[in-house]
C-alpha cells in the first residue's frame, strides 16, 4: 500500500484506505446467538483482556478504583489482548503477549476440541510492558514451546532478538521471529490475513503497530495504543468506513483522571476526544467502535459501578461500545 491507497486482491482486503470510498458492513451485536455460535467453519475474534499494561487492580493502588478488588481475583481485569480462532483450520492466534498470557491462552485454547498445545502465532504491537513480556511463558522455564511464530515490525523483532531474556527464546527455538513490513499482508491462510499499520506512540524500544485483521467475510482493526488522533497520518473517521469492528485506545476518559500527572507525557486520545472526533459519523459507523485498553482509573473499566453510570451512558448514547472480556465476533 502506498500513500494510504487500498490494495485489493481477489476476495481479500489487505490494507486500510484513505481517500477511496468503501462502505463497511454494519457491526453485529456480539451477544447475539449468531455471534456466540462455534460453527465449524467460523473464524472468531475473542476479547481476552481490556486493561492497560499494568492491569486492574494495579500494583500498590489503594484508590477507590482498585481497593475493593484486592482479595477478589474474579474481579480483576486482564491486560488488553485479542484472540483469533479458525475453527475450520484448527488454528489460534494471540494478539499481544501480556502479563496475563497464561489465563488468556487457556481461555482461547478452550475454543477448540481437542485444545491446541501452543499458539499458532503471536502478533505484537510494541515493546511496552503489557504487550510483549508474556513471551517468557513460552520459554523453557514454563511451557517450553516449539517454534511459535512471533510477528512484529522491524524494531520490535530486532529488540527481541538482541535483548535478554527474550533472545533466549529465539536461541532455544521456543519462538521463530517473523519481521513484518508496515502496510504489507501476512497471509495466514486463504481465509485469514493480517496487515500491520504503523501508528504514532512513545517508541523507546520499538515502533508501534496497529493491526488490520481480515477474515472470510469481515474485518477488524486493533489499535490498543496510539497518541492523539491528529498525529496519525490516517483519519480515524475514514478508517472506520473500511472495517466492521474497531478496537481502539481508550486509556483515559478525560484530563482529570490522574491529578498531579502531566498528561502530555502520556498522550493517548481521551475518550471524550474520541467521542467528539466521531460524532459527525452516522450511527452505523460509530457502532463499530469498541473502546479498549482502559487504565485502572478509567471509569469505563468499572462500568457496573453506580458512580460511573453517567459516563458509561455518555459513551452508549454516542453509539460506541465498551469492550468486555469474553466478547466474541464473527470474522
Amino acid at each position: 500500500m502506498r500513500n494510504g491507497a487500498f490494495l485489493k486482491i481477489p476476495g481479500l482486503l489487505v490494507a486500510l484506505v484513505l481517500g477511496l470510498s468503501c462502505s463497511g458492513k454494519q457491526s453485529e451485536n456480539p451477544s447475539t446467538p449468531a455471534e456466540q455460535t462455534k460453527a465449524s467453519t467460523q473464524v472468531i475474534l475473542q476479547v481476552l483482556g481490556t486493561a492497560q499494561d499494568a492491569g486492574s487492580p494495579q500494583m500498590n493502588c489503594q484508590k477507590d478504583c482498585c481497593k475493593p478488588l484486592w482479595g477478589h481475583p474474579e474481579l480483576h481485569t486482564p491486560v488488553v489482548s485479542l484472540g483469533i480462532t479458525d475453527h475450520l483450520l484448527k488454528k489460534q492466534y494471540l494478539f499481544e503477549a501480556t502479563p496475563d498470557i497464561r489465563q488468556q491462552w487457556q481461555d482461547l485454547s478452550e475454543e477448540l476440541e481437542p485444545a491446541l498445545s501452543q499458539p499458532s502465532g503471536v502478533f505484537l504491537t510494541h515493546a511496552h510492558m503489557g504487550h510483549y513480556i508474556g513471551l517468557v511463558h513460552l520459554g523453557r522455564e514454563a511451557m517450553g514451546a516449539k517454534e511459535v511464530p512471533v510477528y512484529g515490525l522491524p524494531r520490535m523483532t530486532s529488540f527481541i532478538e538482541s535483548q535478554g531474556p527474550w533472545n533466549q527464546l529465539v536461541h532455544l527455538n521456543n519462538i521463530q521471529l517473523h519481521t513484518l513490513a508496515a502496510d504489507s499482508t501476512q497471509h495466514l491462510s486463504n481465509r485469514l490475513a493480517v496487515v500491520p499499520v504503523k501508528v504514532p506512540h512513545r517508541d523507546e524500544y520499538s515502533e508501534t503497530a496497529a493491526y488490520l485483521i481480515e477474515g472470510p467475510s469481515k474485518t477488524a482493526l486493533f489499535v490498543p495504543d496510539i497518541d492523539k488522533w491528529k498525529l496519525w497520518e490516517r483519519d480515524l473517521n475514514t478508517v472506520l468506513t473500511q472495517v466492521d469492528y474497531a478496537f481502539i485506545d481508550a486509556t483515559f476518559f478525560d484530563t482529570d483522571e490522574l491529578p498531579g500527572r502531566n498528561m502530555d507525557e502520556i498522550p493517548h486520545p481521551f475518550v471524550l476526544e474520541t467521542l467528539a472526533k466521531v460524532e459527525s459519523l452516522p450511527l452505523e459507523e460509530r457502532i463499530k467502535i469498541y473502546l479498549i485498553h482502559f487504565n485502572h482509573t478509567n471509569p469505563l473499566l468499572h462500568a457496573d459501578r453506580p458512580e460511573n453510570e453517567d459516563r458509561v451512558r455518555q459513551v452508549e448514547r454516542a453509539g460506541l461500545n465498551i469492550a468486555r472480556v469474553g466478547q466474541r465476533f464473527s470474522l
